[in-house]
């Protein structure tokens, strides 16, 4: 990886991650945050672990993160803009799709207000 892939992964993902970590680790001890999502084995969602892992990514100088932190910053832009173009017509607000997102770092009722 490059020092130009690095930087558009960290725009992309600076971009898309809309969640303060305050807003995101808030968010993840919700019931609606543990219930969104697939969950392996009845474990833990795959959307919830990411959230966990965007979260330590936020709060983590950009001069150290690694090229695995930047792997999981391309995962979650890939993530979050396939789910935005399945946006679902209607009300979002209480909807799992909104609540996947947001266990990824992205509300995307956050750009509407």
């Amino acid at each position: 990886m490059t020092a130009a892939d690095h930087e558009t992964t960290w725009d992309d993902f600076r971009e898309l991650v809309n969640m303060k970590p305050s807003e995101l680790e808030k968010w993840l001890k919700t019931d609606d945050s543990l219930a969104a999502g697939q969950h392996p084995d009845g474990g833990e969602s795959t959307g919830h672990a990411s959230g966990r892992r965007v979260l330590t990514i936020l709060r983590t100088r950009k001069s150290d993160l690694t090229d695995d932190d930047y792997a999981h910053m391309r995962k979650v832009v890939g993530y979050v803009r396939r789910h935005l173009a399945q946006r679902p017509s209607g009300d979002v607000r209480d909807s799992r799709w909104r609540h996947s997102l947001m266990n990824w770092g992205h509300d995307p009722l956050a750009d509407e207000s």
